[in-house]
């Protein structure tokens, strides 16, 4: 129920024209007055985060790790080959392919789809229709992509092919309308960044739960085979997720809340005008680059603990876990950071401790310091960069696209969020695609070669997107009027 709103006698001009407004409004003429959402709507939000998080967090970091594991022993992996092992050209791993090519798909689509929902007029809201549509074979397919059907690789590995594909679309389908929220909930720059800070919040929550997979791995593997240990584990997570990502859905009132507008630009036209924004074209390449150095310490977690620190694999769930708190204790002075210094300057900062977590990292054989040592630290370092990406960038995005709407006067929410998703995207592409490839130089104990060259990788990638960051203009954010 929307509040009654009446001005009183005696009122000022001012108050009439809001009464007017209010009018038009309950007539269905204008969304032009949103109700500022309280901290109990941000939060109802934020909880889909949660759930798409954990969603998408084995395919987004552990199919490498189910399909081309470890190896624990005398050529032995931890599963049991399910897909073809080998290598395109001897150069590119062909699990590689399978995996960038499903985020490729995923990528392209986003545009599309965002500009499907900035054009989208349904009554039950213009991004909730999607999140509904969506959530429940996005959880399905979250599981399927990890039950190969046949003992044939063959066959395994195009029915992995297209489970990827198809939970691809269905993850695009709820991810892009709500990242789009972010902004058409946030009037304010204030709600902005307290709606960033809350979905780094429930981000880090689901994926820290599905960090825990190697250890309910571990735990379920005294009743079960290792394969069924782990496809249980994301079961339940997919069953967790989808609870979560429905909460939006039933809770969330879009119409009373969210200041939108329907625009009628075609979809090549308004990806042509976001990428057309100078700020946004800097901050995006920047963020792809962020995302290829973060999916390799995703990716590659459970190797650089095995492999590089020789601790059992469980200990990688420790590892996030350690690193994900400390983020957490640091989202309070990452807000008094942006307030003192800008969104900018800390998020500079957070790249150049990100390169020198991954340079430790490459260099933890040769110091001469105690694993333990390492694995403390670099956990801890980890923090600040977490912290600093998890909230600024959606922030960042946000701003942008009210500082367009306020030149242009068009709000292209969806479609600026849906090329962040695409740029984002690409950078989780190169990386599935990199690191299989660089671990065919070897990916155990007694050659480390691959797994050393991946966080050598992640070192560059984060020098490079600092200084394409470095060209990002900072502006007074606006809020609505």
């Amino acid at each position: 129920m929307r509040p009654d709103y009446r001005a009183p006698a005696g009122s000022s001009a001012e108050d009439w024209a809001g009464a007017f407004a209010f009018f038009l409004l309950v007539c269905g003429k204008t969304n032009a007055l949103p109700a500022r959402p309280p901290l109990a709507v941000k939060i109802i939000y934020a909880l889909g985060q949660r759930g798409w998080s954990l969603t998408s967090f084995g395919a987004a970091n552990l199919l490498i790790y189910f399909y081309f594991p470890p190896e624990v022993g005398e050529g032995a992996g931890i599963f049991p080959t399910y897909v073809y092992q080998g290598a395109l050209f001897g150069i590119i791993a062909v699990l590689g392919l399978i995996t960038s090519g499903g985020r490729l798909f995923d990528a392209v689509t986003d545009p599309l789809i965002a500009s499907w929902t900035d054009r989208n007029q349904s009554r039950l809201g213009k991004r909730r229709i999607f999140l509904a549509g969506a959530a429940f074979p996005f959880a399905l397919f979250s599981v399927l992509i990890f039950y190969p059907i046949s003992t044939d690789t063959s066959t395994n590995t195009w029915w992995l092919i297209f489970t990827i594909f198809v939970f691809f679309l269905f993850m695009t389908l709820y991810t892009v309308p709500y990242t789009a929220l972010i902004s058409e909930l946030g009037h304010h720059e204030s709600d902005r960044m307290l709606l960033s800070t809350l979905l780094s919040v429930t981000w880090a929550l689901g994926f820290l739960i599905g960090n825990s997979a190697y250890a309910i791995q571990g735990m379920l593997e005294s009743s079960y085979s290792a394969t069924a240990a782990f496809q249980l584990a994301f079961a339940d997570f997919a069953l967790i997720g989808l609870l979560f990502m429905l909460v939006p859905v039933f809770f969330l009132d879009e119409r009373r809340y969210a200041r939108q507008k329907v625009t009628e630009i075609s979809a090549f036209s308004s990806l042509g005008k976001v990428f057309g924004n100078r700020n946004f074209r800097f901050f995006s390449f920047s963020d792809l680059l962020y995302w290829i150095a973060l999916t390799f310490i995703q990716l590659g977690v459970s190797f650089y603990i095995t492999i590089l620190l020789g601790m059992d694999k469980s200990f990688a769930t420790l590892f996030m876990t350690i690193g994900f708190f400390a983020s957490f204790l640091l989202y309070a002075p990452i807000n008094w950071l942006v307030r003192r210094w800008g969104k900018r300057r800390v998020l500079l900062s957070a790249f150049v401790v990100f390169s020198a977590v991954f340079g430790l990292t490459y260099g933890v054989a040769w110091l001469p310091l105690p694993k333990l040592f390492f694995f403390y630290a670099l956990a801890l370092l980890s923090a600040f960069p977490l912290a600093a990406f998890g909230i600024i960038p959606n922030a960042i995005v946000a701003d942008i696209v009210y500082q367009h709407e306020r030149q242009s006067g068009e709000q292209l929410a969806g479609m600026f969020y849906g090329a962040r998703n695409f740029m984002m995207k690409m950078g989780i592409t190169l990386a599935n695609l990199i690191f299989p490839s660089l671990l065919l130089w070897g990916k155990s104990a007694d050659n480390p070669t691959g797994v050393q060259l991946s966080a050598l990788a992640a070192v560059l990638f984060c020098l490079a997107g600092y200084a394409l960051f470095r060209s990002y203009r900072e502006t007074p954010a606006a809020s609505a009027a």
